[in-house]
């Protein structure tokens, strides 16, 4: 079973200039070069770019990741389904009605 790991590569800014809203990334180099691959005769360099919830003490307003694929060994308990829990039900106690006189 593949998943998937995220490698946070860079950070970026939003900057706006006139009508259009740009968002300026950095990445190291180092970076690049670690995550790039080969597709045919040409080097890919392939990130993914997410909004911040809120900006971080640079002002910056997103961050760059690479997503990469990892296999994980599937144990077989895992591959059963999950036996439902049953709660043992609650017992309601009964108050006693007062006596009037």
């Amino acid at each position: 079973m593949k998943t998937f790991v995220k490698n946070y590569v860079g950070k970026g800014k939003t900057n706006k200039f006139d009508q259009f809203e740009i968002i300026r990334c950095t990445i190291p180099v180092a970076q690049i070069n670690l995550h790039k691959y080969m597709k045919g005769d040409k080097e890919y360099f392939t990130f993914e770019i997410a909004k911040l919830k809120e900006p971080d003490h640079f002002d910056n307003t997103h961050t760059l990741y690479v997503n990469v694929a990892h296999e994980v060994e599937v144990s077989a308990a895992a591959n059963e389904p999950e036996a439902p829990q049953i709660e043992p039900a609650k017992t309601i106690k009964k108050r006693k009605a007062a006596v009037k006189n």
